[in-house]
């Protein structure tokens, strides 16, 4: 899917985006060995990187590969452990208010992609590895944040960043530490 996308990403510009993702593909084949749910949360690193990728260049995370990675990586996942639906689901609708509330608030702290992809992130990572998973990804996703604010403020550099990035890696980070 990384590679699909020619028109958005010049020559040679892909390679980091195809290097990432596949080095983030065997650190979570590593990790979780062969569990029902790897190829299905490999398709969900792909989608993750393109939408890095995306938000890093452009600001903007399309609705239409959020929505894949939510109903691609979602469903699968729900069939594979429907005892955790109704928790992902709990845990999707807290974390988008929440991040709702953050971008209403005034100064633009987050855009309304950033909101999406947080709840569909918080239903995956919750179908995938339970709340206590959630609550990781958020916190080293705000971690990254924070670091990436005093940075760009100490340089003086523009004040707006993509916030997608450091979401992708929160949730990445909470699948790898899931116990």
């Amino acid at each position: 899917m990384i590679l699909a996308v020619p028109a958005l990403f010049p020559a040679g510009r892909c390679f980091a985006g195809a290097l990432s993702a596949l080095l983030a593909a065997g650190l979570l084949a590593a990790r979780l060995g062969a569990v029902p749910q790897l190829p299905v949360l490999l398709l969900g690193v792909e989608t993750g990187v393109l939408l890095a990728v995306i938000d890093l260049r452009t600001l903007r995370l399309p609705d239409p590969l959020v929505g894949t990675l939510a109903a691609g990586v979602g469903v699968p996942l729900a069939l594979l452990a429907p005892a955790r639906i109704g928790p992902a689901l709990l845990a999707a609708v807290l974390t988008g208010a929440g991040y709702l509330l953050i971008a209403v608030l005034p100064g633009h702290g987050l855009g309304f992609g950033d909101v999406k992809l947080a709840a569909v992130l918080a239903l995956l990572v919750s179908l995938a590895a339970g709340w206590p998973a959630v609550l990781t990804g958020v916190l080293v996703a705000h971690l990254i944040g924070a670091g990436v604010a005093v940075v760009l403020l100490a340089t003086r550099r523009r004040r707006i960043f993509p916030f997608g990035p450091a979401l992708l890696i929160g949730a990445f980070a909470a699948l790898l530490t899931a116990a």
